[in-house]
């Protein structure tokens, strides 16, 4: 909501949500005048801040904050399906489920900045950027897909895995040309977070790709794509962010076409040598 609202904000309402954003949720759930000064605004403008994100009361907007912490914090048994009644039992399981994904992936391609969406090709696209990617205990799939494209589209890629105590040697050497490209979704990974902000404070750039219930890798990301994950089940989908990962896959492959063909086309020689046994 907050995101969305930046647009039709004057520039002294935008403080307080940058603000908000940048110390998700912390800062909302102090009280107005801790918030108004922390923004380096009055008072009234947070509340006019709150209501032109279409909530009633500074107690409501702060009811949303706690409402959404608790939600955060949700494992898959707090979200158990309702009993299946005999009645549904010759519903359309399947295609009610696919019909979820299909609005989880609309609803989130709508809400993306396509100037965020731009400027993060631009980013992936640049070779003479490191790019690293890293993602949690579940979302490590999506960096790892993300990873085995760019690496052939591209130089430079690194995927940040195995144990904790060896992402470290990824920041050896980081600074202000790389980007860290990192996935969070709810419950928030502790040590995902800790990499992530240890790699904006050397200087690279962070793009972020979360849920609706966004990360606090927020308060320091470039770049931040909240895509929709709830279903009507126990669990997360993925959907909305593998489709935004396809999506910059091929933006990059046809912004570096010349370079990924070549590259690409050296790989495949490079395959059809090893499959032929040739030395």
């Amino acid at each position: 909501m907050i995101r969305a609202s930046l647009g039709r904000l004057t520039p002294t309402e935008k403080r307080p949500a940058l603000a908000l954003l940048a110390s998700y949720p912390v800062a909302g759930l102090e009280t107005v005048a801790r918030f108004a000064e922390r923004s380096g605004v009055s008072g009234p403008t947070v509340l006019r801040l709150v209501a032109k994100l279409g909530l009633p009361s500074y107690l409501d907007f702060q009811k949303r904050l706690r409402d959404e912490l608790e939600l955060r914090g949700q494992a898959p048994l707090a979200k158990a399906p309702p009993p299946e009644r005999k009645a549904k039992k010759r519903s359309d399981f399947l295609g009610t489920y696919a019909s979820a994904i299909v609005d989880n992936i609309e609803r989130s391609v709508a809400d993306v900045s396509r100037a965020d969406f731009d400027s993060v090709a631009d980013l992936l696209s640049d070779p003479r950027r490191r790019i690293l990617l890293l993602g949690g205990r579940f979302t490590s799939s999506l960096a790892t897909h993300f990873y085995l494209h760019l690496r052939e589209l591209r130089p430079r890629v690194e995927l940040v895995s195995g144990q904790t105590a060896a992402w470290v040697e990824h920041l050896l050497d980081a600074g202000r040309n790389d980007v860290l490209v990192v996935f969070d979704i709810r419950r928030f990974q502790d040590d995902v977070v800790a990499f992530a902000r240890e790699a904006a404070a050397t200087g690279a750039r962070v793009v972020l790709f979360t849920d609706t219930w966004v990360s606090p890798i927020a308060a320091v990301a470039t770049h931040v794509f909240a895509m929709r994950t709830s279903m009507p089940s126990s669990w997360e989908s993925f959907a909305a962010l593998s489709a935004l990962v396809e999506a910059l896959v091929v933006r990059v492959h046809e912004r570096r076409w010349g370079d990924s063909r070549r590259r690409m086309e050296r790989l495949e020689a490079f395959r059809t040598h090893l499959t032929a046994g040739n030395p």
